[in-house]
């Protein structure tokens, strides 16, 4: 991940923006937390873009974003622990995030 050109990381996680934006459009809620209002669909979308930055497109696209005043759920898998937690903390800096629920699963080899 280090040796990514800065564009090309803020390229990706402004991808990830407009991703995470439309999915949170369509389909059931992947989530037991209540459905997103507008406000909770772009933070999702901020956070989603804080893991790409912090963690990496690859390990972002396998996560999931769920928000809902404020509070915002995590799940999906990781490569590792050390990775579910960046992805956490990334989450957790993030303006308007309220608490987080990491709820990502390693994966097993």
């Amino acid at each position: 991940m280090g040796k990514e050109p800065v564009a090309r990381r803020i390229l990706l996680a402004a991808l990830f923006v407009v991703a995470a934006a439309v999915s949170s459009c369509a389909g059931e809620p992947k989530s037991n937390l209540p459905p997103e209002s507008g406000s909770d669909a772009a933070l999702s979308a901020r956070v989603k873009a804080a893991i790409a930055t912090d963690v990496g497109a690859r390990a972002a696209a396998s996560l999931n974003v769920a928000t809902y005043g404020g509070v915002v759920e995590l799940s999906g898998f990781a490569d590792s622990d050390a990775q579910a937690s960046r992805a956490a903390q990334a989450a957790k800096k993030v303006q308007g995030v309220r608490s987080v629920r990491n709820e990502i699963r390693v994966k097993s080899s």
